[in-house]
C-alpha cells in the first residue's frame, strides 16, 4: 500500500501544543470546578457541570470526544450524571471541504488519484471523530467506502491522552476505590492503534475470516490498492440504521439481536478477538427481499486480541458462577491478573460478575435487563461495588477489562434498544461448545496468519 509522507500529518510540537491549550483550557475549567466542590465537601451541581463538560467536548471533536464516549460506557468510572451526558455525544466532526479532500487524497494516492476511481463523491457520507467517509465506485462498478483520516490526528491523540491522564490523576486523588492506571494505558494503546489504517485493514480481513460461516453478519472486503496508512477503502455495504427497526415485530428485533450477539461473541469465544466499539454508528442492518436479515459490521479500528488463557478465564468464571464453584471463580480472577485476592474482595467482584453474566446464567427467554428500567441498567450493581471497594479495596482493574466491559455494556445497550427477548443462556453455550484454550490458541494463530497479523 503506498503511504506518502505529508507534512500536515507529522507529530509537530506546535500542533500538539495548540491542542493542549484548547483541550486544557476548556476541560480544565469544568474539571477545576468539579474538583473544588468535591474537595470543599460540597455536593455541587453535577447535572450542570456534566452538561458543561459535554458541551465542551462536543465542540472540540476529535479523539477526546471518542475517549469521553468510552469513559461513559465504563460503569462507575464517572458519576451517573456525567456518564448520562457524555453518552449523548455523537461522533460527528465538521467535514473537510472538497479542496482539502483533494489535497489529502493526492498525498495518499498520488497525483491523478481520481483516475483510480470510476466515481468519487465530493461530499462525505459520514463524519466521525478521527476521519470522514466518502462514497465512491470502482471502474468495474463496485460501490466503495473511502475512510480518510483528518490531518494532525497523531498530534491530537497525544495531546488528548495527556489531558486524559490529568483527568484520571484528579479522579484518583478524590476516589481511591479503583486504580485506573491500567485503564488509561489500555485506552492510549487502542487509540494510537486506531490511527493506523493498514492495521485496521488487517482487522477487517481477520473478521471476514472469522465470520465467513455466519450469514447473519456481513464484513466488507478491503481494497489494498486504494488504501494507505491514513486512507482505508472497503466495500460499501448497503443498510439502514439499527434503530429504524426498534418498533418492528419481536421476530425481527430478535433476529437482529441474535446477529449482534454472534458478531461479538463468536470471534471472542473461538478466536480470542473482540470488537471493542459496539457504537450504534458502527453497524447497519441489511435486508433481503425487503426483510431485515442481519447486520453489516462497518468499523475495525478498535479490535482487541486477547491471550487464549484470558478467554479461558471468561469461561471459567461463567461455569464457576453457574455451578457455585468458588475455586473456579478464584482461578478465573487470578488468570485475569487480579492481585491480593481474598474472600471479601472476591464477593465484591462477584456482584459485578453476576450482573454481566446474569442473562447468560438464566436458561429462559428474557430481555437483557429483565424488568429493570433501561437508565438504571447496571447502576445499582456498580454503586454497590464502588461502595464496597471503598471499604475492601483498592483494586487495580486489569487493562483487558476496559474493552471487554465496554463490549458487554454496549451490546446490552443494543438489546435494550431493540427490547429483544432471547435465551441468552443457550446462545452463549452454543458459542462455547467444545471450548478449550488449546483450540482457541490454534484458531487464533491460524486466523491471525491468514489476515497478515501474525
Amino acid at each position: 500500500m503506498p503511504d506518502k509522507k505529508d507534512d500536515r500529518e507529522r507529530n509537530r510540537f506546535s500542533a500538539r501544543a495548540a491542542r493542549y491549550a484548547r483541550v486544557g483550557a476548556n476541560v480544565g475549567g469544568v474539571a477545576a470546578k468539579i474538583a473544588a466542590t468535591r474537595l470543599l465537601g460540597r455536593d455541587g451541581n453535577n447535572a450542570k457541570n456534566a452538561n458543561q463538560l459535554t458541551a465542551v467536548l462536543g465542540g472540540l471533536k476529535g479523539p477526546i470526544m471518542k475517549v469521553a464516549q468510552l469513559m461513559a460506557t465504563i460503569p462507575d468510572l464517572l458519576p451517573p450524571e456525567y456518564a448520562a451526558e457524555l453518552a449523548t455525544l455523537q461522533s460527528e466532526a465538521p467535514p473537510m471541504g472538497w479542496a482539502f479532500v483533494k489535497r489529502r487524497m493526492n498525498a495518499e494516492l498520488g497525483a491523478g488519484w481520481q483516475e483510480k476511481f470510476g466515481e468519487f463523491e465530493h461530499k462525505p457520507a459520514a463524519a466521525a471523530s478521527l476521519g470522514q467517509v466518502h462514497r465512491a465506485r470502482s471502474h468495474d462498478g463496485k460501490d466503495l467506502a473511502c475512510k480518510l483520516q483528518y490531518p494532525d490526528m497523531k498530534s491530537a491523540v497525544e495531546a488528548d491522552l495527556r489531558q486524559l491522564g490529568w483527568l484520571f490523576a484528579i479522579r484518583s486523588r478524590m476516589d481511591t476505590a479503583i486504580d485506573t492506571s491500567e485503564i488509561a494505558k489500555e485506552i492510549g494503546e487502542r487509540l494510537r492503534e486506531e490511527l493506523d489504517y493498514v492495521h485496521e485493514a488487517k482487522h477487517a480481513a481477520l473478521y471476514a475470516d472469522m465470520l465467513a460461516k455466519v450469514p447473519e453478519v456481513r464484513v466488507p472486503g478491503v481494497w489494498p490498492e486504494l488504501s494507505t496508512g491514513r486512507l482505508l477503502t472497503l466495500d460499501w455495504l448497503e443498510g439502514n440504521k439499527l434503530l429504524t427497526y426498534k418498533d418492528d415485530s419481536l421476530a425481527v428485533r430478535n433476529r437482529l439481536a441474535t446477529a449482534m450477539f454472534k458478531a461479538w461473541w463468536l470471534p471472542f469465544s473461538r478466536h480470542g478477538v473482540i470488537h471493542g466499539d459496539p457504537h450504534l454508528g458502527n453497524y447497519t442492518v441489511f435486508s433481503e427481499k425487503g426483510s431485515p436479515q442481519g447486520i453489516n459490521l462497518l468499523d475495525y479500528g478498535c479490535v482487541r486480541i486477547f491471550p487464549p488463557k484470558f478467554v479461558g478465564g471468561v469461561v471459567d468464571l461463567y461455569n464457576g458462577l453457574l455451578h457455585d464453584d468458588h475455586a473456579r471463580v478464584v482461578h478465573a480472577y487470578e488468570t485475569w491478573g487480579f492481585k491480593k485476592l481474598n474472600r471479601e474482595l472476591i464477593d465484591v467482584l462477584n456482584i459485578w460478575a453476576r450482573f454481566i453474566y446474569g442473562p447468560l446464567l438464566d436458561d429462559r427467554e428474557r430481555t437483557i435487563a429483565d424488568g429493570v428500567k433501561p437508565w438504571e441498567y447496571g447502576r445499582r450493581e456498580a454503586f454497590r461495588v464502588h461502595q464496597a471497594l471503598k471499604q475492601k479495596g483498592p483494586v487495580t482493574i486489569p487493562r483487558e477489562f476496559v474493552f471487554m466491559d465496554r463490549a458487554a455494556i454496549g451490546l446490552g445497550g443494543v438489546f435494550l434498544h431493540l427490547s429483544a427477548k432471547l435465551n441468552f443462556y443457550r446462545l452463549f453455550n452454543e458459542a462455547i461448545e467444545s471450548f478449550s484454550i488449546a483450540k482457541v490458541a490454534d484458531r487464533q494463530a491460524a486466523a491471525l496468519k491468514r489476515a497478515g497479523l501474525a
